[in-house]
């Protein structure tokens, strides 16, 4: 199926390492023109070229999304490439390991800021061209977490699941202008960090260092979470559903919020 994104420009922040990098090579092999975002330059160099290498077109610009002029440096240097026609918002995550008994307040308006907040920034600053131009692609990236809260990081189930309501109001006000707004929502996918953890874990029960992957996934997958389809999901598979969130060929989608989590969300 031919997405028609040949030239189109695509920014996906947070986009040098595990979902977001994957959505980027995505984007790339179809032809978009891919800004690959992060705080570490090194690393979205390495994105970067590896999309080159596959015969894609990217460009690197860094910067720190809770940061207003970090933000207008970005936008400058992915503007002397062109208006950005699609917008994957995907930078964010969470401190990571607190629960209810050491949670902060600190820790979830950082997280409520690097997550929605920095979505927030990034959509307004685009929206107006795209208004004007009467096509643009906006994609927030959430997570199950946001519709299956698990006990721990609370901060982050909170603030994936206010992603959810900012793209509803947000493809509501923008829909009649051509430009869609929606959500995606991962569940457990296959990053390098995933892959570590489950690695650690399959060790720790016996399984050889050198055993494949689909050895270590039968092995430890039922520890983690209750997938109906029994395995996780893969960076393609991410990157394929948000290319055609991004294409010509879903102008009828809007305000959706499409769960990519191997059927593990146990409602309609």
């Amino acid at each position: 199926m031919n997405l028609h994104l040949d030239g189109k420009i695509a920014l996906v922040t947070g986009s040098s390492k595990g979902i977001g990098a994957g959505i980027a090579r995505g984007l790339a092999r179809e032809g978009a023109v891919v800004m690959v975002h992060g705080r570490n330059r090194e690393q979205a160099t390495a994105v970067v070229r590896q999309i080159q290498l596959d015969g894609g077109t990217a460009h690197v610009v860094t910067g720190d999304l809770t940061d207003e002029t970090e933000v207008d440096a970005l936008l400058n240097d992915v503007r002397a490439v062109g208006d950005v026609d699609i917008l994957v918002n995907n930078a964010g995550g969470s401190g990571g390991g607190s629960d209810w008994s050491t949670t902060e307040a600190g820790a979830w308006a950082s997280t409520y800021d690097a997550n929605v907040l920095a979505a927030m920034r990034m959509s307004k600053a685009v929206l107006p061209q795209m208004r004007h131009t009467g096509w643009g692609r906006i994609i927030n990236i959430s997570s199950l977490a946001a519709m299956m809260p698990p006990a721990g990081n609370p901060d982050y189930s909170a603030a994936k699941a206010a992603m959810l309501a900012m793209s509803a109001s947000m493809a509501k006000a923008a829909a009649a202008e051509g430009v869609t707004v929606n959500t995606v929502s991962p569940g457990t996918i296959r990053s390098e960090k995933l892959e570590r953890k489950f690695r650690e874990v399959a060790q720790q029960r016996g399984v050889v260092p050198e055993a494949s992957w689909e050895e270590v996934e039968a092995e430890v997958l039922p520890l983690f979470a209750s997938v109906p389809i029994g395995r996780v999901g893969a960076l393609e598979e991410i990157a394929d559903a948000v290319a055609f969130l991004a294409s010509p060929r879903a102008s009828y989608i809007t305000g959706s919020n499409l769960r990519l989590d191997g059927g593990m969300l146990p409602t309609v």
